[in-house]
């Protein structure tokens, strides 16, 4: 009986390195692919703003964190994509680029955790 536990509980460990190692490679995939789409939606105007998307991912103590921001002008994210009042008066109208990607990102992520979990991790 006493081996039948060991057995279990090293098939438990395997499984959820597999699966916690599936998880951050989808998790890295889907940032990627959201910073390119970024890239390909935001405002153009000079260009500089929308090929400065970018991700960073940081590891502690096996939790990954996966960041995207704006490393040209990272100023700028905040009034395009809600919009500003002018120096002069009046409003400069929102451009909502970052929260429909977003929202993408999260069902794309949930949905690809959902299959790793159910395909354990392969």
């Amino acid at each position: 009986m006493k081996d039948l536990t060991i057995e279990i509980e090293k098939a438990l460990r395997e499984y959820t390195e597999e699966v916690e190692e599936a998880i951050a490679r989808v998790i890295e995939e889907d940032v990627e692919a959201a910073v390119k789409e970024l890239k390909n939606v935001s405002p153009k105007k000079t260009g500089e703003y929308a090929r400065g998307w970018a991700a960073q991912k940081e590891v502690s103590g096996g939790t990954i964190k996966m960041t995207i921001y704006n490393k040209n002008k990272p100023q700028l994210t905040h009034l395009l994509e809600f919009g500003h009042a002018k120096r002069g008066g009046g409003r400069v109208s929102a451009r909502p680029h970052i929260a429909p990607v977003e929202e993408k990102l999260i069902d794309q992520v949930t949905r690809d955790i959902e299959e790793v979990i159910r395909r354990g991790g392969s």
